[in-house]
């Protein structure tokens, strides 16, 4: 069994415990210090999150600075709450994605003077020490949808855990074993695993480039839909596609503006602009019904 693999099916044991996502505990995703101001995250390093350069994939990067603003704001509030992005802002500091990769989530404040309760925070992501990205979001805190429990968020811990043995698994952990088989075939079991397990595997187009993958537990959040750090990262992804392989994303603004619901997501990216030494690139997720899910503009420069 490879090392890849085996985290596959140890993902699954963990994913029994209700509280986390499956991304989260595919990455072994942690949290050593949580307070009503301060959540530090730290996530699993290895060849299981690396893309094709031998760096950590820029899609679990956006999961982790999600991850570490949504559970400061989580811990201001009962587990019984959820929350769902409002908006997010990263900006990329240029340091390599190399190495272990950890988070500090800063609570700001709640709004004042609006019907609705939306929390302000801020994140720093840090690549072997180095700060990586810093990110800023709005979170609006909503009920759980009928018949769903909200628990709170538990390590995604690895060492020492069992992974499932195959005949354990239910039909829904075996069609995603199957995915993820079809992902180390396709990356040849090594450096790339997530773009193929993922499906953020984009094509140009006249007007930039497009993806387009199929909805899932292996994208999903705690209620199924799809995680918003994700669709950050596909959206990057999609939009770096859109340009040519010098220009690098700087940063991105997004806007989230539904549920990630549907069979598929896909994500459309057009140039709006470039430059000598800047780009802007716009960015469309659509789910089920062609329904908007996200809008994201994101900057690129060029690489030196």
């Amino acid at each position: 069994m490879t090392d890849i693999r085996r985290r596959v099916l140890t993902g699954l044991a963990l994913e029994r415990t209700p509280g986390f996502n499956y991304s989260g505990n595919f990455l072994g995703v942690r949290f050593p210090r949580t307070t009503p101001r301060a959540v530090e995250v730290r996530m699993d390093a290895g060849a299981h999150c690396e893309d094709e350069r031998g760096r950590v994939d820029i899609a679990a990067v956006s999961l982790m600075a999600d991850v570490s603003m949504g559970c400061v704001v989580r811990a201001n509030l009962t587990p019984s709450q959820r929350l769902a992005t409002v908006s997010l802002n990263f900006q990329l500091t240029g340091v390599p994605l190399t190495g272990e990769i950890s988070g500090l989530g800063e609570f700001e404040n709640f709004v004042d003077g609006i019907d609705s309760r939306q929390g302000l925070c801020r994140a720093t992501v840090f690549a072997d020490g180095r700060p990586a990205l810093y990110g800023s979001g709005a979170f609006m805190v909503m009920n759980p949808p009928p018949g769903r429990t909200m628990y709170p968020i538990v390590d995604a811990v690895h060492e020492g855990a069992r992974p499932l043995a195959e005949d354990e698994l239910d039909p829904a952990e075996r069609a995603l074993l199957a995915r993820a088989d079809h992902a180390l075939a396709a990356s040849s079991g090594s450096r790339g695993f997530l773009r193929h397990f993922w499906g953020f595997l984009p094509w140009t187009t006249a007007e930039g480039a497009r993806c387009r993958t199929a909805n899932g537990a292996h994208l999903g959040n705690r209620v199924g839909h799809m995680q918003g750090g994700l669709q950050i990262g596909m959206a990057i992804i999609t939009a770096e596609a859109a340009l040519p392989a010098e220009w690098a994303v700087s940063g991105i603004s997004a806007w989230f503006l539904s549920p990630g619901e549907g069979d598929h997501i896909e994500a459309d990216a057009r140039v709006e602009h470039r430059g000598r030494n800047t780009a802007v690139v716009r960015t469309v997720i659509s789910g089920k019904g062609g329904r908007r899910v996200l809008e994201a503009m994101t900057t690129h420069m060029r690489r030196g």
